[in-house]
Order: C-alpha cells, then sequence, then structure tokens
C-alpha cells in the first residue's frame, strides 16, 4: 500500500487484454513518518481471494431526527392545548403534530447538519407554523362556534414557533456535547490543498463530531511535515482505511462527479454505508449528478451540504423481482420446445453433459452456480480462469452457433426463478477475474450492488465477449445509479430485437 503524509494544518491534536491502472497516481516516495492514524493491510488467507463486494450497512441516517421529531410534535401538541377551550376537538391534536412534522421534513428541517442552529432555522419554522394554524383556522371556520380569532391565531403561531425553537435548541446543544465526547472517523476526499485546510478544520473544531482520519487526496500527494494525516493514495488504501478506522463520514471538497476517481469513491463510500458531504473551500463547486441537501451549512466558515443518495425505492426493487420471476417463468414455458432442440443438438455433437455448471459472483460478491449449455469441453481449473474460449477449435460448429445467436444463456432463465440472477442487470464473471478486475479497474467491484442478469446497458452497446473491462463497469455502474422499471424493460426490448436481427440476419 502506497501511503505519504499530506498537510492537515492542525495545531497538536469478462478480461479485455486492455492495460488498466490505479485510482490515482501513484504518491512520491517519502521518507517514513508516524502517521495519526495506522493503516493496515488486511492480513490472513483470505486476502488473495475474491473481494466480494460489501453489502450496504444501515447507516445511521436518522441519528437525532427522533428527539427533533418528538419536540416538534410536543411543541404542537401543547400549542393546541392552549387554544380556547372547545376550539380544536381533542382528537385533532395527533393529526396537527404529524402534519407539522411532515411539513418540517419536506422543507428538510429533519436531515443531517454539522452545525444545527435552531435560530438558523427559525424563518422556516415560522412559516411552517403559520401554514398550519392558518390552515386549521380555515377548517374550524367551517364549523359553528369553532371559529378561530385573530388573536388566538398568532399566539398560537408565536407559542408554537417559541416552544419549537427552545427544544431544538435543547437537542443541538445535547448532540454537540455528545460530538465532543464520542466523534466518528471521517476521511476528507479531493485534490490540492483545499483538503488539508478542512481537514484541519475537523482537528480544531471537535464539536463537529467529525476525526480526519486520512486524506484521499485525488491529484498526486505532495511531501509534508511530520505528524500529518496520511494520504490515501490509491483506491485499496481508501478501503482498507474505511473499513479498519470504522469510517462512517467522508467529506468531499470537490463536487463527486469532479473526475471518474472521485466517482468512483462514492460508490465505495455509499457501499459501506458513509455519510457524504461536500464542503467547499473555494465556494463555487456546483453538483448536478448527486442531490444536495438545502440550505447550505458550514464547517468553520466553509460552505458545507449534506450529499443524499437516491432513494432505494424498496418498492420498485420487490416489482423487479416479481417481473423477473413470472416473466423468466414464463421465458422458460416459452422456450421449452427450442431448449430442447438446443439440448438434443449438444448431446448429438459433443456427447454426454449437456449443461454447464460454473461458479459465478452475484449480489453483494456472494457466489452462485450459473447455467448454461455446454458449448466445449474443458478442463474446471481452465474454465475458471481462461477468459474467453472465442475461436477454440475443439468448439464444434453446434457450439459455435449457440454461442453466437445466445442460446446457450437459455438455462440461465432458471437462475432467474431462483433468485440468483435477474433478467437485466451487470453481468456476472468468475471469481477469479472478480478479484483480479477489483485491483486493476475501481469501479469494477461496485457492480455487485445490484443482482447480476442475463442482459445489461453494456451488452446491448456491444460490450460483449472480449471487450474494455474498464467500459463494462462504466456502463454497469451508470445503469445502477440511474435505474429504473421502465430502463429494465428498455433494455429487455433492445435485447430481444438484436437477437431477431441475428435470426433475420442469418449471421
Amino acid at each position: 500500500m502506497t501511503m505519504d503524509s499530506a498537510p492537515a494544518r492542525h495545531t497538536g491534536q469478462g478480461g479485455t487484454g486492455h492495460a488498466g491502472g490505479s485510482a490515482f497516481a501513484p504518491a512520491a516516495p517519502a521518507e517514513p513518518r508516524r502517521a495519526v492514524t495506522a493503516i493496515h493491510p488486511p492480513r490472513g488467507p483470505r486476502a488473495d481471494r475474491a473481494r466480494a463486494a460489501v453489502r450496504p450497512q444501515r447507516t445511521r441516517r436518522r441519528e437525532g431526527v427522533t428527539a427533533l421529531l418528538t419536540v416538534d410534535a410536543i411543541a404542537a401538541a401543547v400549542t393546541a392545548t392552549t387554544l380556547p377551550a372547545g376550539t380544536l376537538p381533542p382528537e385533532a391534536v395527533l393529526p396537527a403534530a404529524a402534519l407539522l412534522t411532515a411539513v418540517h421534513a419536506q422543507a428538510g428541517l429533519y436531515r443531517p447538519r454539522l452545525a444545527p442552529s435552531a435560530l438558523r432555522e427559525l424563518p422556516a419554522l415560522a412559516g411552517r407554523a403559520a401554514v398550519l394554524w392558518a390552515g386549521a383556522a380555515a377548517l374550524l371556520a367551517a364549523a359553528p362556534h369553532r371559529a378561530l380569532g385573530w388573536s388566538a391565531l398568532l399566539g398560537a403561531i408565536g407559542l408554537q414557533v417559541v416552544l419549537a425553537c427552545a427544544g431544538r435548541g435543547f437537542v443541538n446543544q445535547l448532540r454537540r456535547r455528545a460530538a465532543v465526547r464520542r466523534p466518528v472517523s471521517a476521511l476528507v476526499v479531493g485534490p490540492g490543498e483545499g483538503t488539508g485546510a478542512v481537514a484541519a478544520a475537523l482537528h480544531g473544531r471537535p464539536e463537529y463530531g467529525l476525526r480526519p482520519v486520512g486524506i484521499a487526496d485525488t491529484a498526486a500527494p505532495a511531501d509534508g511535515d511530520p505528524g500529518q494525516l496520511p494520504v490515501l493514495a490509491t483506491h485499496e488504501d481508501v478501503r482498507r482505511a474505511v473499513i479498519q478506522n470504522s469510517v462512517r463520514h467522508a467529506v468531499f471538497t470537490c463536487p463527486p462527479e469532479a473526475d471518474e476517481r472521485t466517482a468512483s469513491l462514492v460508490r465505495l463510500f455509499h457501499d459501506h454505508g458513509c455519510r457524504l458531504w461536500l464542503a467547499d473551500p473555494a465556494g463555487t463547486a456546483k453538483v448536478t449528478g448527486m442531490r444536495v441537501a438545502q440550505p447550505a451549512d458550514q464547517l468553520w466558515g466553509y460552505a458545507v451540504q449534506p450529499l443524499l443518495p437516491r432513494p432505494s425505492r424498496p418498492l420498485e426493487r420487490a416489482a423487479k423481482r416479481a417481473i423477473d420471476s413470472c416473466l423468466a417463468a414464463l421465458a422458460l414455458l416459452a422456450a421449452a420446445p427450442v431448449m430442447g432442440v438446443c439440448a438434443l443438438a449438444v448431446r448429438l455433437s459433443d456427447g454426454p453433459g449437456v449443461i454447464f455448471r460454473q461458479e459465478r459472483v452475484g449480489l453483494y460478491g456472494r457466489p452462485f452456480t450459473l447455467l448454461k449449455f455446454r458449448t466445449l469441453r474443458a478442463d474446471e481449473h481452465e474454465s475458471a480462469t481462461r477468459w474467453t474460449v472465442a475461436g477454440d477449435r475443439r468448439m464444434s460448429p453446434v457450439g459455435s452457433f449457440l454461442r453466437k445467436s445466445s442460446l446457450d444463456e437459455l438455462p440461465q432463465l432458471w437462475n432467474v426463478v431462483r433468485g440468483d440472477m435477474s433478467l437485466v442487470g451487470p453481468r456476472p464473471e468468475r471469481p477469479f477475474f472478480v478479484a483480479k478486475f477489483s485491483t486493476v479497474h475501481p469501479g469494477y467491484e461496485a457492480r455487485h450492488r445490484m443482482p447480476v442478469g442475463i442482459t445489461g446497458l453494456a451488452q446491448i452497446n456491444g460490450l460483449r465477449g472480449d471487450t474494455s473491462i474498464e467500459d463494462r463497469a462504466r456502463f454497469d455502474n451508470h445503469y445502477i445509479d440511474t435505474w429504473s422499471l421502465w430502463q429494465d424493460l428498455w433494455i429487455l426490448a433492445r435485447t430481444a430485437a438484436s437477437f431477431f436481427r441475428f435470426r433475420l440476419g442469418g449471421s
């Protein structure tokens, strides 16, 4: 592992045959220095095995939200009880409190913040309180003898704001004290001197609750003075630091989509359940690839905003699984005659052993047995470590036809029914090549965030067989980042169209 030191300014606290490079430029040689946080490579026999993608951990994204929800609901309930007798029915108090918290959530008042301030939120709290009680007054005016006068309305709004601000201020004070006592590990990510400045701010201001343990410098790191934070010069260094230091926050000093290397780190942090922040030392960063929470926060004068991942959409993912199961089962029934002919042809042409079984890497790095029609008789070790068999003289005309027409993939419909695969997703690869490509192409390991598939965005763009792994990983990660049910249907339609073009063209 390559590691240097960088300025923190604190005061004492399927392969391609194409060559690939590491995520970051190699660090310049430097004399050994004692880093703030030691980061050691993994040991033991498992270090050489295929590195499975880490299942996303449940980040504590709701940390502190319960307390804010409670004080807001209490403020609304207390305000409701102070209204003139008989104005607001008791059974309406709970819905009013729920409505207020929903309005606050829509305004982003429960989003994570490094420096929360109830007074800075005062305009937003006052505006939402006015909307809530003005709406309640309009509804009460329609009921006889329940009209809410102007004095009562203004009093309710004022009391609601005062109680909410007081409660939020108390919660924020408790959170600041807890942050000082129990800081969590963080990495600062970005090029240039801005990373050192942000790391110094985190070191010098413990009330933010983040303890920087390293700098992932996406430019070539420079030498620094003894006793500084370690520079993580490669994607592998960052991954090890995240695991071994239990990193839960990553502070970017430039937009994550600024370059491909930084974008690959976003996927790594998401897979390990880290919370992402954008601290802009120059104050000019524009983010286009992710959702940014508003309004902006501050980190010792630097504008900082939480970078929010796109919703996981569990209902859509459940729908994807249901569609996969139904379509795969129907396709198995419809393709049964074709599969019978293929099996007979393989048996007559190449002898016993119609189905070929091979271990592949699926969702979150879990291995499974992939099924195909056999197109070539090869020993088990060779099939696990040999990249391509295209042009192999041992392949019969039947096997060649099955491969060119993709009919050899039909048994994988059973893998889809079993839940090993999806109809659409990144193509699964053998453990040997997963380990190899993950060390060369930083974005390759992130492909396993989604169930592997029979076809995918890379395949409909011609990336099959002996084509660029870097291009495939880029297409696969783009598919995952922009996934939708409509995109799955579009890819399936494109796949079917390409199959019929092959049949009609006779190639």
